[in-house]
Parts: C-alpha cells; structure tokens; sequence
C-alpha cells in the first residue's frame, strides 16, 4: 500500500465518530482514533504500545470483550450495558469487538469499536418522560374539568355573600380569604389543563434573541427586594429566525430565567446563551435533517440536590412554599409539542444550567 493510500485510510479512521482500538495479537494497542482518545481520556501517545488492559484499568466488561476476542477470535456485538469512569465522568457506551484479519485470512490483531450512548440515554429519558405526562394529561383534563364546576358555584356564592355583609368587617375579610383560596385552586386547574390539553402551535418564524432579551429586559426591571443579580446575554448571531409559537416560548424562557433569578442571592449571575449543537440533529419521516439550537440558562446559585434533580419534572413536585410543582413539567410539555429536548445539570461548586434544545427548521 502506497502512502497516500496509507493516509487516505487514516484520514478515514479519524474522522469516524466512533471510539476505534486496535490492539496486536498480544493485547497491545497499536492504534486509537480521536473520538476514542476522548472516550478513553487518554492520548494517542501514551496509548500506543501499551497493553489495553493497563489503558482501561478497572473496566472489568471491557476487558473481558477484548480479553475473549484476543484469545479465541470470536466478535463480541453490541454490547450496551458498560459505563466508562474515565476523566472524572461516566460515560455509558456501547462496545463491540472483532477480530482483524489480513489479506490471507490470518487473525493479526482486534478491533474494538466503542460508541458514546450519552445522547441516545438521554433522548430514551425525554421520551419515557414524555409518555408519564402524557398518560397523566388524559386523567388531569378530566379531573381539571370536573373541579372548574364546583368552584365556579363556590365563587359565586362567596361573591354574594360578601355583598349581604357590606358593614361587617371580620365577616368580609374570612371572604376574602375564601375568594383568595378559590383563585389559587384555579390557578392549579388552569395549569394542570395547560398540561393536560394536546396544544395546537401556532408556528411562525420567532426570533430566538428577541423573546429572550424581552424576557430578560422584564425579569431585570421586575426583580424583587432590590436585588442586585446580574443576568447576561450570549447569543450567536448565526441563529436564524425558527419556527415556533413565540407564546409559548415566551412561557417556557420566561419560567426558566425566572427560576434561575430567583436560585442565586445578590451579586448572583445568571447567563442566557444560544450556541448551535453539532452532536444532535433530528430526522422526521419525509422531512430534511435539521440540526438543534440550545439555549442554556445558567445560574452560579447553589445548585440543586440530587434526590430533588431526579424529580425536577415531575407534575406536583415542587420545593417552594407556594408553588404548584407544575411549572418546569408545563415547560417539559411545551419543548416536546416543538419535538425538542430539555435537560438539567447541577452541582453545589457551579450552580445549575437548564437547556432547552430546538430543531433549527426556519
């Protein structure tokens, strides 16, 4: 093999987007692709002519796909059950191993063939969430307009009964706190029907930029007990207009920045940014493929627990005093009606980053 075809096929070999390992017939490594240094969290350099056992130290599944090829030639497939611990993260992928082979059919060596699951679990998750809240939907409609009934009849009836006591002081203000009670639960019926309805978009072409400085123009003017938190913007000027209802993201951004806002104290930051993702893009049937655009809404506040991360979502759980818990599902609902995603990371040193990702379709 010539040179040039030597570097065509290396060429190929990186610019895969799987992790590739090549080991000897002895287990030594004698080749790694980018994508796999990443995975591995380790360089070409220190790599090469290591045993692949001393590479993956402690990745017991690994080493006994690779340990089976080495030894026997049989190819190991897809298995998708292995959590890498490498550079201080997990990483779930999903490995399978074969044998190389030369010109003449004689075994010189193994390919191990590693893929980065990270994305696939996470759009998994979005969908398992997806189909919870659409189960409850169909129960809290009901439920939504069976309560709207009554408590209409129940306002009404207060309503009158304050007017029959015009001089009555105490009388009118254990009115008035009936009244205020009778609001609040049909504020969490309206909210459980705005989870609940199947939500008709009315798709225009919305400026990203413009729905989120409004909301943060408003978010900075309305901010309580003269707090100095500071909320700064970053947006890629290569963003174009997409399709969208500009309502309901107004709902969404507006839900996230004000979380956000209200999580750190004063001289807290919280940053707005859009960027374009390249690791993720969507593929309806009988349309293009579209890449995402994420917004991050990220506050240094003081992050939020793990028992409480694993229920950011779900409809009623709620950590503050007066709230429904149905804020951050309503914002789940309306970034999946835009086949999107929407994912939390948080930790105590850092704060928390909401992002919200959108297909780009303009």
């Amino acid at each position: 093999m010539d040179e040039r075809m030597e570097a065509y096929y290396a060429n190929v070999v990186d610019s895969v987007g799987d992790g590739v390992i090549v080991l000897d017939n002895d287990g030594v490594v004698t080749l790694v692709n980018p994508a796999a240094e990443e995975m591995a969290a380790v360089s070409r350099r220190q790599a090469l002519g290591s045993p692949f056992r001393d590479i993956f130290k402690g990745e017991n599944a690994l080493n006994e796909m690779v340990a089976k090829t080495v030894a026997t030639g049989m190819s190991v497939s897809d298995h998708e059950n292995i959590v890498l611990k490498r550079g201080g993260r997990l990483t779930p992928v999903g490995a399978s191993t074969s044998p190389l082979l030369s010109s003449s059919g004689e075994r010189i060596g193994t390919i191990l063939l590693m893929r980065d699951l990270t994305n696939v679990r996470e759009l998994e998750d979005a969908v398992r969430q997806a189909d919870r809240l659409s189960s409850l939907g169909a129960l809290a409609a009901g439920l939504a307009h069976e309560i709207k009934n009554p408590l209409g009849g129940i306002k009404g009836a207060a309503q009158l009964l304050e007017m029959e006591f015009p001089d009555n002081e105490d009388l009118r203000e254990y009115i008035r706190v009936m009244l205020k009670e009778v609001q609040r639960v049909n504020l969490i019926v309206e909210e459980l029907l705005a989870l609940a309805s199947p939500g008709r978009l009315k798709l225009t072409k919305v400026n990203l930029h413009r729905v989120l400085s409004d909301i943060v123009l408003l978010q900075r003017r309305a901010a309580e007990d003269g707090r100095k938190a500071s909320i700064q913007q970053y947006f890629d000027p290569s963003i174009p207009p997409i399709l969208a209802d500009e309502s309901l993201l107004t709902q969404l951004f507006l839900n996230l920045i004000k979380n956000a806002h209200e999580a750190v104290g004063e001289n807290g930051v919280v940053k707005v940014t859009s960027r374009v993702l390249s690791d993720y893009s969507m593929n309806q049937k009988g349309e293009r493929r579209a890449r995402m655009v994420a917004i991050d809404v990220a506050d240094n506040g003081p992050g939020i627990p793990a028992e409480v991360l694993e229920n950011m979502f779900t409809p009623f759980f709620t950590t503050k005093s007066k709230g429904t818990g149905l804020g951050l599902a309503i914002c789940q609902k309306i970034v999946s009606e835009h086949r999107g995603m929407i994912k939390v990371d948080s930790d105590p040193s850092r704060g928390t980053v909401f992002t919200v990702m959108l297909p780009l379709i303009h």
